[in-house]
Formats: C-alpha cells, structure tokens, sequence
C-alpha cells in the first residue's frame, strides 16, 4: 500500500468526486486558501488597520445589538 504525504488523497473504488471533496476540506482546513488570498495583492499597512479597525467596530455594534432587550409591542 502506498504512504501519502501532505496534501493529497486516495482515489478509492473510482470515486472521484468524494476524493475531490476530502482534498477541498483538507485544503481549507490546513489554511492555505486563506494565505493565497491575503498574498493576492498588496494592501498598504494604514489600509490594512483601517479595515481591522472597521471590523472590530462591527463586532461590537452587533454584540451591543444582540444583547439589547427587545422593544415593547404595545
């Protein structure tokens, strides 16, 4: 039987599609997906902050959102 290594997967009983769905998940489970897209292009260091800072702000307007009492329907 062979040994694999790293990123790939067996073909078993000619299944192709499964063994394309166990590479997929592998893939987005290691990470890699992610690093290529952030590599895809430059974003300038002040940009970058910005977004960071935009998306916390979001985080917390909708944790104060989900934690306000529901308005009175009378």
């Amino acid at each position: 039987m062979n040994k694999l290594h790293g990123r790939s997967v067996l073909v078993q009983d000619g299944n192709v599609d499964r063994a394309l769905r166990k590479f997929k998940k592998k893939i987005q489970e290691s990470g890699l997906l992610d690093d290529l897209r952030n590599r895809e292009c430059y974003i300038k260091p002040t940009t970058e902050r910005k977004l960071k800072a935009a998306a916390a702000k979001k985080r917390w307007q909708r944790k104060l959102r989900d934690q306000e009492l529901p308005k009175k329907m009378y």
